[in-house]
């Protein structure tokens, strides 16, 4: 299997050329539901240890649907399959230009969220505009098993996520064990409660947003990925998310740049347009770099040769 990796802000990309499971024809949404349900062996083999690594996400490429993209790619981690990456989407464009696929200049991806856009600006920065985003609720409680409750926004951008602000705790990296498990027991309660997406999507992603101590950056925050791990960039499905979220309270306008960094310091440079649906078009410019490219072997004696079991 060949695959390059890169990193986006500290998130690790596992760029699959070849070697993937066959997902046969369609939607891109419809084959990334044949993964999840067919494959996720595939997606723990080739993320989880020892072969992968934790906060890993894959990025398998497949055939686009629309002719005009340059190509289709379905993401995942070890807990999900998904809808949309954004910290994946600036990592896979570097990859594609450092294979000489692509060029500087703007070129068109096929999600299974809906066709992307990424301006890759030179080898490293890319700006990815993203699938329209919105919010779904505004102030959802959620009732914790100890008798308190939790306020979140929930919103799409190309996943689902719970949006708190200010944070329970505060964002330093101390704190990451803490507040993983609090986001996990935040998620899980939600779901039990059943808030989520309009047609009943669950939570897959939980963020909490504070102010940044940094000068120069407007806000950090702490992302909680399907596979229990943190997101060591600022995310770009969970920056898009809060952007709908900005704009709904109308705390930022269209085209004004916002700076949001991760909780170990990583930023992206955001900003959105209105979108034709009521929602908003997020933009988000990141940087990433290339680390390997590698051949994966799977020995068929090899006892770890599916992953170590989380």
């Amino acid at each position: 299997m060949h695959v390059v990796d890169s990193h986006t802000g500290g998130e690790p990309t596992r760029v699959i050329l070849d070697g993937g499971p066959d997902l046969g024809s369609g939607s891109l949404a419809e084959r990334a539901q044949r993964l999840a349900r067919d494959h996720m062996a595939f997606c723990n083999a080739v993320l989880r240890e020892p072969r992968g690594q934790p906060a890993m996400v894959g990025a398998l490429l497949v055939e686009p649907e629309d002719a005009s993209c340059v190509t289709g790619v379905i993401y995942f981690d070890a807990g999900a399959v998904l809808g949309m990456c954004g910290h994946g989407t600036i990592g896979l464009a570097v990859t594609l230009g450092y294979l000489g696929v692509i060029t500087p200049g703007c070129h068109r991806i096929e999600t299974p969220a809906g066709v992307v856009t990424v301006a890759l600006e030179d080898e490293s920065t890319v700006t990815v505009t993203n699938v329209e985003s919105r919010r779904i609720q505004r102030a959802a409680e959620v009732r914790m098993g100890d008798g308190s409750t939790v306020t979140g926004d929930v919103a799409y951008g190309g996943n689902w996520f719970l949006i708190v602000e200010p944070s329970p705790l505060p964002l330093v990296p101390a704190n990451i064990g803490a507040l993983t498990c609090l986001a996990i027991a935040i998620r899980t309660a939600a779901n039990a409660q059943g808030i989520g997406g309009e047609l009943g999507q669950p939570i897959d992603h939980v963020i909490f947003q504070a102010t940044s101590p940094t000068p120069g950056i407007d806000a950090r925050n702490f992302v909680l990925c399907p596979d229990d791990t943190y997101d060591r960039s600022p995310c770009g499905t969970g920056s898009s998310a809060r952007l709908a979220c900005l704009a709904a309270d109308g705390r930022l306008k269209p085209g004004q740049e916002i700076v949001q960094e991760s909780i170990i310091g990583s930023p992206y440079r955001l900003s959105y347009q209105p979108g034709p649906q009521g929602g908003v078009i997020p933009s988000l410019t990141g940087q990433a770099f290339v680390m390997s490219e590698a051949r994966l072997l799977f020995h068929p004696a090899d006892p770890f040769r599916a992953g170590i079991p989380a």
